[in-house]
């Protein structure tokens, strides 16, 4: 994978988010320091996400904007690291919840209730968000990349899914989906993998593997 993404950066390739990271991996991380992050979050990263970040980048060239290092999400236009139960990371040692696609929009107002009573209205949407965007929801997982407009990817690590991919679409209230390809849910390598696929053929170069 190393070695594509290096070909694809020495083109001077141009796929979707590739300005934001211009094909360039970050540092690998050793296998001590994946170690620590494994015991303090009291779980074991899925094997093939565990070797990218040792052995191929700890983030950088990836689908969309990239991949994010380990630990660390989007902020606005710049990055920062997140903690578990910081209102937006779940629990990473409780397992994820979900097995089917969830979009649970029970208690979102009625569209005519802000004209009727604009203080209800702000009553109902501040219950209905504070329940729709609850870290408990995303327990078992953390974000591994970022679409663009609030729409994220996340690795499960915990559970019947670890190792899967799910898609966040609740900044468009479409709710959690999981990652598919070729219809079955993705790990990381698949995702990278395909991602990887889809560069090559758009510049028009023969298979990378």
């Amino acid at each position: 994978m190393q070695a594509a993404v290096s070909r694809l950066r020495e083109i001077g390739a141009m796929t979707f988010g590739s300005g934001a990271h211009g094909f360039q991996m970050n540092p690998v991380l050793s296998e001590s320091e994946v170690s620590a992050f494994e015991r303090d979050h009291k779980i074991v990263l899925p094997s093939d996400y565990r070797q990218f970040v040792t052995g191929v980048g700890n983030g950088g060239a990836g689908p969309f904007y990239g991949v994010f290092p380990l630990g660390v999400m989007d902020d606005n236009f710049d990055q920062r690291p997140w903690q578990e139960h910081d209102g937006f990371v779940g629990s990473l040692s409780e397992p994820f919840r979900f097995q089917e696609e969830w979009n649970d929009l029970s208690g979102y107002p009625e569209a005519n209730l802000m004209k009727r009573d604009e203080t209800e209205y702000d009553r109902q949407i501040e219950q209905f968000e504070g329940r729709y965007w609850s870290s408990e929801l995303m327990n078992g997982a953390f974000p591994i990349c970022h679409e663009g407009c609030a729409l994220r990817i996340w690795l499960l690590v915990t559970g019947e899914q670890a190792g899967k991919l799910w898609e966040d679409r609740r900044s468009e209230y479409k709710g959690l989906r999981p990652v598919l390809l070729a219809g079955s849910a993705a790990t990381f390598s698949e995702w990278y993998s395909e991602w990887l696929d889809d560069c090559f053929a758009t510049a028009g170069l023969p298979s990378w593997r």
